[in-house]
């Protein structure tokens, strides 16, 4: 399947700015979308592959938390054997059923390998993991929320089984800040987004999309027990840490 229809969601001056949902309409431009929108997108994606494959041993369990269209949990069948399997949850029923028409469409996956829910990633049970990937996702939870979830990950995980979080992180005070803001808008300038689209998706993701301080993300994966972490990816104002127990 290709995913080559353009975002033009924003480009629409009429009416209110409603809040951002993961809805059909994003689901069908979502590719473009993070694509034009968050840098480094496609090696992050890449390297969470080449992650699940040091970690993932015969037989492993991946869950895959957010999992919009799938292109982590597709980057984690590629680099992994075919006894491992990845648990792909997300509450958008427009990402699920995008998901499961691309591996339905590629013929070289084993479509048996992928547990698809639509469901809530409070709720479900997180069961002898190897990996637990939150890409991008963990922002969108409410923040009084955040440390119950991470130490359901943390519990869930076995003897040597790692966490991926990736996030975009909210810029510091001062100058740094500035360069940070500034630079990511820039980014999607350069990639075809028009000023209008800009302010409307920011106005959208308002209340919606919660970031926090590098600080808070390495203080609170302590807190939810595990003995170490570190930052292995950063472009522009997103970050990703593994995180070990």
């Amino acid at each position: 399947m290709k995913d080559t229809v353009i975002d033009d969601l924003f480009d629409r001056a009429a009416g209110p700015v409603r809040p951002f949902e993961f809805d059909a309409d994003v689901a069908r431009v979502f590719p473009d979308m993070v694509r034009r929108s968050v840098p480094g997108y496609a090696e992050l994606v890449g390297l969470s592959g080449l992650i699940a494959r040091r970690v993932a041993g015969p037989g492993a369990r991946c869950y895959d938390l957010g999992c919009s269209l799938g292109a982590v949990t597709r980057s984690i069948l590629r680099q992994t054997d075919s006894d491992v399997s990845v648990v792909a949850v997300d509450n958008a029923p427009a990402m699920i059923e995008g998901l499961q028409a691309r591996l339905a469409a590629e013929a070289e996956t084993d479509v048996t390998r992928v547990e698809t829910l639509c469901a809530d990633i409070q709720s479900i049970a997180i069961e002898e993991a190897s990996l637990v990937v939150l890409n991008l996702t963990l922002q969108f939870v409410p923040i009084e929320a955040r440390l119950g979830l991470l130490q359901r990950i943390r519990a869930g995980l076995v003897p040597g089984g790692v966490l991926i979080l990736a996030e975009k992180f909210a810029s510091p005070e001062g100058r740094a800040g500035d360069w940070l803001t500034t630079l990511h808008a820039d980014f999607k300038r350069a990639n075809g987004y028009s000023e209008l689209a800009i302010a409307r998706k920011r106005a959208a993701l308002e209340r919606v999309l919660i970031p926090e301080s590098l600080e808070e993300h390495e203080r609170r994966l302590a807190e939810a027990g595990f003995t170490g972490s570190v930052r292995w990816f950063q472009s522009l104002n997103f970050v990703a840490w593994l995180a070990w127990t």
